[in-house]
């Protein structure tokens, strides 16, 4: 097992460039289960979760090439084992979203119940309930749900909570169904965009994108495509942090700053100065300290739970008190116990932590629990004084692609080592 050691204390500077976005790339992944001939990513980040992804493909009878650019030629059109099983399925939670594509393309799917970061509760009934109004008949045995459907048949969905996989699934499963379905209440994020505008460049007829109403008229069949996976907004957030935890400055290349609206905002609140153009973004602290910003997490556009940890990291040393609410994940606040070892005076209240911002954190070693919460240990590593060990460093590479050499070249003193 891996771990992380890092040197603190100094400013980071420099420029990187984005890696494609996670949560976009597995399900547009996921979607080649709905096509007639393969499909091409290009900008796919090399990360655990997108291998993870390959290998279910594969055991479900997929095969893929890497190509000599980087990018991922998938062919799924000819899947032979209908089954998502619990070996795989239980490290990453995004494996439900094989449910709607074979469901729609096959008229049946095996899938595990799905694991992942503890992070709280993330129930699929939202998910099920929503294929029965398509048609299907769905039953959940021994850690499993059963999925059948002859011919799935368009219908007005409308979704009690927001929900991006919920969301995702059924637009899939939609694209295939006779008809036309309503998804009302559908989750607004980036990256439902970006495989909405797959799915179309695959053939499907979709409408509505970038809003909570989503109409979808079935067709008959879908084919591949070539398609660039959009910037990872969470990782451009987080070295964003990064740079102004530590007083430094940072320019960041191949993201969309419109993404980021709410998180610059907050950026710009703490003290920091932002210039965004075209697609790069440049942030620089001057080396002041930061001052503290209130944070409560909603679906997009309002800011992102998956950037709540890195933000709590840096409230912990910025300048006056401040307080953080979670409203997404019941228990996304694993990190606290970890900031406290180094010396931050947080309390947690119920879903909200009160921040009283300290001059300066001292590195202590770290348990890592997932993967928001351990790039905030990271974060608070590399502003603390002295050295700062985290283990289990994998839930970082479940999202973050390469990120020791991406902080090295910033100038940050940091290594992975190996128990």
């Amino acid at each position: 097992m891996y771990k992380l050691v890092i040197k603190g204390g100094i400013p980071l500077s420099g420029t990187i460039k984005s890696a494609g976005s996670k949560n976009s790339s597995l399900p547009i992944l996921f979607a080649s289960i709905l096509a007639d001939s393969p499909l091409t990513l290009k900008n796919t980040p090399y990360l655990s979760d997108v291998s993870t992804t390959l290998r279910l493909l594969m055991d479900m009878g997929a095969e893929f090439v890497l190509e000599s650019d980087g990018s991922v030629c998938v062919d799924s059109s000819k899947l032979n084992n209908l089954s998502a099983d619990y070996e795989l399925v239980k490290t990453m939670r995004a494996s439900i979203l094989s449910l709607g594509p074979m469901l729609a393309k096959y008229g049946e799917a095996k899938i595990s119940l799905p694991g992942g970061c503890a992070i709280g509760t993330r129930p699929v009934n939202l998910h099920l309930k929503a294929l029965e109004e398509l048609g299907a008949t769905i039953m959940v045995k021994n850690g499993y749900i059963y999925a059948e459907s002859d011919n799935l048949v368009g219908a007005t969905i409308d979704f009690d909570q927001v929900s991006v996989t919920a969301t995702e699934n059924i637009v899939m499963a939609a694209t295939l169904a006779k008809g036309t379905t309503i998804i009302n209440n559908a989750a607004q994020e980036p990256e439902i965009t970006d495989l909405i505008n797959c799915l179309k460049l695959m053939g499907a007829n979709i409408s509505g994108t970038g809003t909570s109403t989503l109409t979808i008229e079935g067709v008959e069949t879908l084919s591949g495509a070539t398609y660039t996976v959009c910037p990872d907004r969470i990782e451009v957030g987080t070295y964003l942090v990064a740079a102004a935890i530590t007083g430094g400055s940072i320019t960041i290349k191949n993201c969309d700053p419109k993404d980021l609206r709410v998180v610059l905002d907050k950026l710009t609140d703490s003290g920091a100065n932002i210039v965004t153009e075209g697609d790069t973004i440049s942030l620089s602290m001057d080396g002041k300290r930061p001052t503290s910003v209130n944070i409560k997490t909603s679906a997009y556009p309002n800011f992102p739970t998956d950037m709540q940890a890195q933000f709590t990291a840096l409230n912990a040393i910025a300048d006056s008190s401040s307080t953080v609410t979670e409203t997404i994940f019941e228990n996304r606040f694993m990190h606290i116990p970890e900031l406290l070892r180094m010396g931050a005076d947080l309390t947690l209240e119920g879903n909200t932590v009160v921040c009283r911002g300290v001059k300066s954190l001292t590195g202590a070693n770290l348990m890592a629990t997932d993967l928001r919460a351990s790039a905030s240990l990271v974060l608070a590593g590399l502003a603390a004084k002295g050295t700062t060990t985290i283990d289990r460093v994998y839930h970082l590479d479940r999202g973050y692609e390469t990120i020791e050499e991406k902080l090295k070249s910033l100038g940050a003193q940091i290594e992975r080592v190996q128990d």
